[in-house]
């Protein structure tokens, strides 16, 4: 891999998307929390609360003018509650007329993925957790704001690796792949079709199947 990695965490709110991280370090990840909620366990994480796109993308691992990485920085980070930042920007601009804004708002979300791809260290994951909607036909999928997103640009289409949440009578787990009505996948052979909600267990699987 010669790229940063983003990896879309899909689920409903209370399905173990936040919960899923209780079992990183305070050393090995960052946590964007984007609508500042807190944490659902006690662990001590490294959250910056209220996070914009600037601040996320100011302060993950990137290259600077000569093309070169930090000689330090965090390998792991989440961006918690990713579709607020649509959603905010949306209510920001509410009594803006025109489409214009919709544009605006598909064109930062998909700056920030190409960011992670483009600007970011080859050993650096970033989890975007992010709420789901239901398209036509019963389809689960990423919650987007406007059209542009879904018709011109399906956000699962930028990630090699996309997990949905499932809470089942007491047991929360991940999905790993599509059964035809979610847009869940991963890479062959890297997970079974379904596991824990542990994202350091994911963390550490997707680094050494590709030999991070």
């Amino acid at each position: 891999m010669n790229m940063g990695i983003p990896v879309l965490i899909l689920g409903e709110s209370g399905s173990g998307k936040s919960t899923s991280l209780r079992n990183f370090n305070e050393d090995e990840i960052g946590i964007f929390n984007v609508a500042g909620k807190p944490l659902p366990f006690r662990k001590k994480l490294k959250v910056a609360n209220n996070a914009t796109y600037r601040k996320i993308m100011d302060n993950l691992p990137h290259k600077d003018k000569d093309g070169k990485f930090p000689a330090e920085y965090l390998k792991a980070f989440a961006i918690d509650d990713s579709q607020y930042l649509l959603a905010f920007e949306f209510f920001d601009r509410a009594k803006e007329v025109g489409y214009g804004k919709f544009t605006d708002i598909a064109m930062n979300f998909r700056n920030l993925i190409n960011f992670v791809i483009a600007q970011t260290p080859p050993d650096c994951i970033v989890y975007f957790l992010h709420h789901i909607e239901q398209a036509e036909g019963g389809r689960l999928k990423a919650k987007t704001i406007g059209k542009m997103l879904d018709e011109k640009l399906t956000v699962e289409g930028l990630f090699s690796i996309v997990l949905l949440c499932r809470a089942n009578d007491g047991k929360y787990s991940f999905i790993t792949q599509s059964d035809g009505f979610t847009t869940a996948k991963s890479p062959m052979d890297m997970f079974e079709t379904e596991i824990d909600n542990d994202l350091k267990m994911v963390d550490t699987t997707i680094r050494e199947y590709w030999e991070l």
